[in-house]
């Protein structure tokens, strides 16, 4: 299931990145504000299966 969570982690990293670029071209900060959680969430999930990772070895 690793490389699901870690798919999914690039997914909200991108989808973030994505929604807070859109913010920014059309002046919507609450849509910046999702675009920055929705990375947040992809890093905070990525920084947890590294550890997982890093706990296997």
């Amino acid at each position: 299931m690793g490389a699901d969570q870690k798919a999914q982690a690039k997914t909200d990293q991108a989808k973030g990145k994505a929604k807070e670029a859109a913010g920014r071209t059309v002046g919507n900060e609450r849509l910046v504000a999702e675009g920055r959680a929705d990375q947040t969430k992809g890093d905070a999930r990525q920084a947890k299966e590294k550890a997982k990772d890093a706990l296997k070895d």
